[in-house]
């Protein structure tokens, strides 16, 4: 597929190990794309959950994919600050429907104040049981919580500041188009 260009609109996919669809978010803008990331904008977009129910965010949310980690960033710009929630999940990949990814439940949510919280490890444990999680997933999982803390509290990439500014700033201009 080609890779999309700054301005493009692409849906997300995210499926649960099983493969079974799990949740999809219908338009994201496409910020920057590079041989190991994409950087997108959703604000206003229709979610819809697997079992049918369908919602839309509220807030602008910057999202972060890359094809080495195993976790995926959404920066959410709220009036009360700025908040992330981190999934678990395989590296991205991209075809002409979507971005996908294999959501693997765990999540860490950090809050305006800089609170960490490590979510969902009942359910991780529950899929991991129904679904046989490998034990290279547990492995691989583990380590990338790491990094993805090394990040958070280095301030690295999605949790810059900087980061912030100048990927709002700049879907500011190309939503203004």
């Amino acid at each position: 597929m080609q890779v999309p260009r700054e301005g493009d609109y692409v849906a997300i996919q995210s499926y649960k190990h099983d493969g079974h669809l799990h949740r999809t978010w219908r338009e994201t803008m496409v910020l920057k794309t590079s041989e190991n990331e994409i950087i997108g904008c959703n604000e206003n977009t229709l979610v819809t959950e697997a079992d049918g129910r369908r919602w839309v965010t509220r807030e602008p949310a910057l999202v972060y994919f890359h094809r080495k980690y195993w976790f995926n960033i959404v920066t959410m710009i709220r009036n009360s600050g700025v908040s992330y929630y981190c999934n678990l999940a395989t590296p991205f990949a991209l075809d002409k429907e979507a971005i996908k990814y294999i959501d693997y439940d765990l999540d860490v949510k950090v809050f305006p104040d800089g609170e960490k919280r490590l979510l969902d490890v009942d359910e991780y444990a529950a899929h991991s049981k129904m679904w046989n999680y490998p034990p290279e997933i547990d492995t691989i999982l583990h380590y990338n919580v790491d990094v993805l803390i090394d990040w958070i509290d280095q301030k690295k990439g999605p949790f810059s500041q900087a980061y912030v500014d100048l990927w709002m700033q700049r879907y500011e201009e190309l939503s203004h188009h």
